[in-house]
């Protein structure tokens, strides 16, 4: 079977889910339907606004399914595409096992741990927050037992002391995408040589909470950086204080991390743009 020939469903909502669909077609493979979280509403009107996903599918003329939930009416929808095999990239909800195991080649997620560390929604930034040295991703057969499947695929790549969870996803979407072209055709000879997890050495994270980014900045200086890297961009890093009797948070938006020294540069106080963190502390 030719790489264009696989019917495949493709699961998927954020940014990198979307960057994994450019590397699936640049080689040939092109989802049947992709599926995705329902437009959500966000921004100052509360505009509805589609997933990166539900934009791909869109700008590439591949139908697309915003379920607010898996029930007969989805199902009914889904059985018409007679898919092979389902590519789960971040969707975001767990899949029912009767959606797992529907198509004839089973449905494989693409995890951003060596699996069975860091099952569960925030891998990435778990390795971050650990200062582990290196990370990887794992395929997987999915199963209904969370990030618990067999391991199809791995691959395994160093954390830069100094990288962010931006630039880690973005090598490990790429990393993510390319391995799954190369797995692809095992799936469909039947070739894979699948390795099961063992759940004794199995961690697990869960989903990042905003109040997850709160330090203390006296605290212990090499977990304060270590939760800039991990939070950088979102949730973000902050702290509060007290001026002319009021609480404010204080975002830190720069930050360096010398000689065992977590040193803030620049941050944002509540309602003011953002300055050098020596002139904050100057004016307070």
């Amino acid at each position: 079977m030719e790489s264009s020939q696989l019917k495949f469903a493709f699961w998927g909502t954020p940014l990198l889910s979307a960057e994994t669909l450019d590397i699936l077609v640049q080689h040939g493979y092109i989802p049947c339907v992709v599926i995705t979280a329902p437009d959500a509403k966000s921004g100052r009107g509360m505009r509805e606004n589609a997933s990166p996903v539900a934009e791909w599918a869109e700008e590439h003329g591949i139908p697309c399914l915003k379920p607010e939930k898996i029930d007969d009416e989805f199902r009914s929808q889904f059985s018409t595409y007679n898919i092979e095999l389902s590519v789960v990239v971040a969707y975001g909800k767990i899949l029912p096992k009767d959606i797992i195991s529907t198509p004839r080649f089973g449905t494989i997620n693409i995890h951003y741990s060596l699996l069975p560390k860091y099952r569960g929604a925030s891998p990435l930034e778990q390795a971050l927050l650990n200062g582990d040295t290196e990370t990887g991703v794992s395929i997987q057969q999915m199963e209904h037992r969370l990030d618990s499947g067999p391991v199809l695929a791995e691959l395994v790549t160093d954390i830069d002391p100094n990288e962010t969870k931006e630039s880690l996803r973005a090598r490990l979407t790429q990393i993510g995408g390319e391995t799954l072209v190369k797995l692809l055709p095992q799936i469909i000879e039947g070739t894979t040589n699948p390795k099961q997890q063992d759940d004794t050495q199995a961690s697990y994270c869960t989903k990042i909470e905003k109040s997850a980014g709160e330090i203390d900045p006296l605290g212990n200086a090499r977990e304060n950086w270590n939760k800039y890297r991990a939070f950088f961009g979102w949730p973000g890093i902050f702290f509060f204080t007290v001026k002319n009797g009021t609480r404010i948070r204080i975002k830190i938006t720069q930050a360096s991390f010398k000689e065992g020294q977590f040193i803030i540069e620049k941050v944002i106080p509540e309602g003011k743009k953002e300055i050098n963190y020596t002139d904050f502390l100057r004016n307070s």
